[in-house]
């Protein structure tokens, strides 16, 4: 598979830098234009013709949900992750009408990117792999579908287990958090465990998708921002 082209649409240029330095440290995506305003950003999609759009929603001169529906209206093809402050319920749904395969609350995190980016792509590699569908297909490529089936899970329910978690490292997870203790960033845990920080990372969110934990976002010292761990209160 070819790299995936991506462009940033963020009036911040700071956050844009950000953007970008994540982006390149994330395998198979390759850059090709940074728009710092909304009609920059409309030209580029339609110039460049990128896979995706990594879009804000507040701008100067308008909403990045203007532009979303533009895209759409117009049959864009380009796949859209919002990235925003933006938390109001009302946002989230008028983004998920719009199709975006993502929503992404700032301040920004790289392992939060990353594992959107790297769900994107195997979406993409799924999708190019078909020939035909099954509704199990079908519930691959859109887990909303198949998760919207499930009834609600109590805290602490037994579950499935979904692929790359097994329940001899999850029961290891779960035991560092079975004493009082601050919130732990996945490097802590993955020390704790034995493990690297990218499949402490991956346990603990799987708990907090189940509501054994929640997680929350720090700054560390150097004022980059963590996700930290911790039992739900």
């Amino acid at each position: 598979m070819t790299n995936i082209k991506v462009v940033i649409a963020e009036d911040d240029k700071q956050i844009a830098e950000i953007q970008k330095r994540f982006l390149e440290r994330i395998e198979g995506f390759e850059l090709v234009g940074i728009a710092h305003g909304l009609e920059e950003a409309e030209d580029l999609v339609d110039v460049l013709e990128p896979d995706l759009l990594l879009l804000d929603i507040q701008f100067p001169s308008g909403t990045g949900l203007d532009l979303l529906r533009k895209i759409r209206a117009e049959n864009g093809h380009v796949d859209v992750i919002l990235i925003t402050a933006a938390k109001e319920v009302e946002t989230l749904r008028e983004a998920l009408r719009g199709g975006v395969f993502d929503y992404i609350l700032k301040p920004l995190v790289f392992e939060r990117l990353q594992d959107t980016l790297v769900h994107y792509r195997e979406h993409l590699m799924k999708l190019q792999s078909m020939q035909s569908l099954a509704q199990s297909d079908v519930d691959t490529v859109l887990p909303r579908s198949g998760a919207a089936a499930m009834p609600e899970q109590k805290p602490g329910a037994e579950v499935r287990l979904p692929k790359g978690v097994d329940a001899l490292t999850l029961d290891k997870v779960r035991e560092v958090f079975s004493e009082p203790c601050g919130p732990l960033s996945a490097e802590q845990v993955g020390e704790q465990i034995g493990a690297s920080r990218t499949t402490a990372r991956r346990y603990l969110e799987f708990l907090v998708s189940n509501r054994e934990l929640v997680a929350e976002v720090s700054y560390g010292s150097v004022g980059r921002p963590e996700r930290r761990y911790q039992k739900g209160r």
